[in-house]
């Protein structure tokens, strides 16, 4: 099995017929590489940003040593560090089955928790992916101004390919 080296590259996807969203093909691949590989997107809000981060059910592995880490740069930076708070934070992710092309319902409690209706963006962060409504996105300070241009793009060509149907 190909081992993921991070979640790269964005996407958009409107929301479709039966409330359904679309998975983009790098992001699909990353989770489920071989057809016998379980389709299975994890789903959990993000702890800082109003957008869920996304993930295989192989990145749960890496949540220990993450934990570790954290707590570490913790205290090294004299910051009180609630273990048992980021561990519920952690694994506290919905297992949300997805189809070949990448369609899969968005549960209603992460949709209304980031405000997500009509479209999600969907951009890499390496050990995780993010999910985004635009709007919340394009509420970000200005750091965020290429993810926010990169959004933008994809909303209109997915908007323009809509109207193409």
């Amino acid at each position: 099995m190909l081992k993921v080296a991070g979640y790269s590259g964005q996407g958009f996807s409107p929301r479709g017929e039966k409330g359904r969203y679309v998975l983009p093909p790098a992001f699909r691949k990353a989770i489920a590489p071989a057809d016998t590989d379980p389709r299975v997107l994890c789903l959990a809000k993000h702890d800082r940003w109003n957008c869920l981060t996304g993930f295989g059910l192989d990145r749960t592995a890496t949540f220990d040593s993450l934990l570790e880490r954290e707590e570490d740069n913790a205290v090294k930076l004299g910051k009180e560090f609630d273990r048992e708070l980021r561990s519920i934070q952690l694994w506290t992710f919905s297992e949300v089955p997805f189809d070949a092309s990448g369609r899969f319902v968005l549960p209603d409690h992460l949709a209304e928790l980031c405000s997500i209706e009509k479209g999600i963006c969907v951009l890499g962060g390496g050990q995780f992916f993010t999910l985004w409504s635009p709007e919340q996105l394009y509420a970000m300070d200005p750091a965020w101004d290429g993810q926010k241009a990169v959004c933008r793009k994809l909303e209109a060509d997915a908007a323009a390919k809509g109207k193409g149907k």
